[in-house]
C-alpha cells in the first residue's frame, strides 16, 4: 500500500500555527507545503518532533531553478504514521540561500552539498558546505539555466 499524504486537519494545523509563513498548494499528487525561508527551520523542526506529523525521515532533498527564484524541495516520510509530505522553500535569485536542515536530519548533509555544487543554492549553517561532485576549482554551477560550457564562454 502506498503511503498517504498529510490530511487536511494536519495542513490546517500548520497554517493555523504559522499563518502566512506556510502556504498549501494542492496538486494532482497531493499537497505541497511552501514555507517562508526564514521560518523553514522552525516549521521543519516542528513537523519532525510533533507526534501528529512525526516526519522522521528525510527521503530526498533537492533544488530547482525558476525564472524568478530558486526552490529547495524536501520529501519526508513518517515511519510510525505511514504518511509522507513535500515541503518547499523559495529564495531569490540574487541571494539563493535557505537554512541548512543537516542538524535535524543528518542525511541532508550530502544532499545539500549536491544542490549547492550543481545549482549554487547556499544552505546557511551547513557544517561543511563545499563541492561534492565537481572539483573545488570548477567555475560556476552547471545546472543553472544561465551556465555556459567552457567552449561556449567568451574568451
Amino acid at each position: 500500500m502506498a503511503p498517504k499524504m498529510l490530511d487536511g486537519s494536519l495542513l490546517s494545523l500548520l497554517t493555523g500555527k504559522y499563518g502566512a509563513a506556510v502556504e498549501v498548494q494542492e496538486t494532482a499528487h497531493g499537497p505541497i507545503i511552501i514555507v517562508a525561508a526564514d521560518k523553514l527551520l522552525e516549521v521543519l523542526s516542528f513537523v519532525k518532533s510533533d507526534n501528529s506529523f512525526a516526519l522522521d525521515m528525510l527521503c530526498n532533498l533537492t533544488a530547482a531553478e525558476y525564472p524568478e527564484y530558486y526552490e529547495a524541495v524536501y520529501h519526508f516520510y513518517s515511519y510510525n504514521l505511514k504518511h509522507n509530505a513535500t515541503f518547499k522553500a523559495r529564495c531569490p535569485k540574487e541571494r539563493p540561500e535557505v537554512p541548512s536542515v543537516a542538524a535535524l536530519w543528518p542525511s541532508a548533509d550530502f544532499q545539500e552539498r549536491e544542490a549547492y555544487d550543481l545549482l549554487g543554492v547556499i544552505f546557511t549553517g551547513h557544517p561543511n558546505l563545499k563541492r561534492i561532485m565537481l572539483p573545488d576549482d570548477f567555475d560556476g554551477h552547471p545546472l543553472r539555466k544561465d551556465y555556459q560550457l567552457p567552449s561556449q564562454q567568451a574568451r
